[in-house]
């Protein structure tokens, strides 16, 4: 069973590991979208949003509706927002870190450079 686990979660985050597909996961958290409204919202051509929705179509993430000529698109679980939102949080402490370590440096260079030479 926890090989089982692992493998679901590896196949999982290899679906998240695209910059488009993370775009459109954010979009569809705030609601649910059409093909041309993600394309419009993400600036980018049509196939590659197509294409990147195929991928989250096949493993489980999203799912379309037919809506007359139109593909509705939404979040399979909405417990994605809160992925989404998590790594947000993750990202921000990785930048309080950064900043950290770059005012300690900057913080010494001052030091020396204050310091009277003997």
């Amino acid at each position: 069973m926890n090989l089982e686990m692992q493998q679901f979660k590896a196949e999982f985050f290899k679906a998240l590991a695209h910059p488009l597909r993370i775009r459109i996961l954010e979009l569809l958290a705030e609601g649910d979208k059409n093909v041309n409204e993600i394309q419009t919202l993400v600036g980018s051509e049509g196939s590659a949003v197509s294409q990147q929705l195929t991928i989250l179509r096949a493993k489980n993430i999203v799912s379309g509706t037919k809506e007359g000529n139109k593909v509705i698109y939404t979040l399979k679980d909405p417990m994605i927002v809160e992925l989404l939102a998590v790594a947000r949080q993750i990202f921000n402490n990785h930048l309080v870190d950064t900043i950290t370590i770059l005012d300690k440096f900057r913080d010494e260079d001052e030091e020396v450079m204050t310091t009277p030479k003997k």
